[in-house]
């Protein structure tokens, strides 16, 4: 939860077109991730008051779950793991306002201490500038599991599909990168299975705050919002339709009279338009 203090990305990032935003999240992922596990390391002074883990370090796991462990290692290349983190990075203003990345591993894979985290970044400049996080979403990585499963068999309407999950025998905790721990949805052939935020009601009150964050004064799913309008081959008539069928459904809340000026004067800005 020290993260936000203390997270400090080297370079800025300029130079993106803001329609070719949305591919931020693939492109600087992996780096994040590397500065999260950097700053969990320079943060040892809170999670190591009285300098019993001295031996342990944060370290990330080649392609294994999860992906960062608090290792020790001995000379004889032994190792011993505290704990895991499965670690996501999710950046605020993504055209899917929630986390689009997919937890599948099965629950046996999961260490009684072992955490998935979710760490929200931006950009300072919204567009531009220096990642920055926010508060990040933090669970049992095991209760993760056990709650998508439950959701994706008794909660979620299945309309009639097979709900069944197939388990990799002999799933542990801390496994080589060779070893099968991933749980494979029967049928899933919109590949929503290990969605979380499709496992509702589990990140919902993570997701609703983090939308609020304001940057640069302006609440996150309002710049979403912004974007989505603005993405692919969007022209600017077809935005000016998306704003006006927007406000007509704002309609009720409006005064008698508004929304009729404000689509009048939106008419008059796109026939200044190009």
């Amino acid at each position: 939860m020290a993260l936000p203090g203390e997270f400090e990305f080297p370079h800025p990032v300029s130079g993106v077109n803001a329609t070719d935003l949305f591919s931020l999240n693939t492109f600087l992922g992996a780096g994040i991730e590397l500065e999260v596990i950097r700053t969990l390391n320079g943060l040892r002074h809170i999670w190591d008051k009285e300098n019993q883990w001295s031996e342990y370090r944060f370290e990330r796991s080649n392609q294994a779950f999860p992906d960062v462990r608090l290792v020790r290692h001995h000379l004889d290349g032994a190792e011993d793991i505290a704990l895991g983190i499965e670690l996501k990075g999710w950046w605020m203003l993504a055209k899917e306002g929630v986390p689009s990345g997919r937890y599948v591993p099965s629950p046996e894979a999961c260490a009684p201490h072992d955490l998935i985290c979710v760490v929200p970044w931006y950009l300072s400049s919204a567009i531009s500038g220096l990642p920055q996080v926010v508060e990040p979403w933090i669970e049992s990585a095991r209760y993760a599991a056990e709650w998508r499963d439950y959701w994706w068999q008794n909660v979620r309407d299945s309309k009639g599909t097979d709900t069944s999950i197939s388990y990799p025998e002999g799933a542990r905790p801390y496994p080589e990168k060779a070893n099968r721990v991933n749980a494979v949805a029967a049928e899933d052939s919109g590949g929503n299975f290990g969605r979380l935020p499709r496992s509702r009601p589990l990140m919902d009150s993570f997701i609703k705050q983090t939308m609020a964050v304001p940057v640069l004064g302006i609440r996150t799913d309002a710049w979403v919002s912004f974007l989505q309008l603005h993405r692919g081959s969007a022209t600017p008539e077809s935005i000016m339709e998306k704003l006006q069928r927007r406000i007509k459904k704002q309609d009720r809340k409006l005064a008698d009279g508004t929304a009729a000026e404000i689509l009048a004067t939106l008419k008059e800005v796109a026939d200044l338009l190009p």
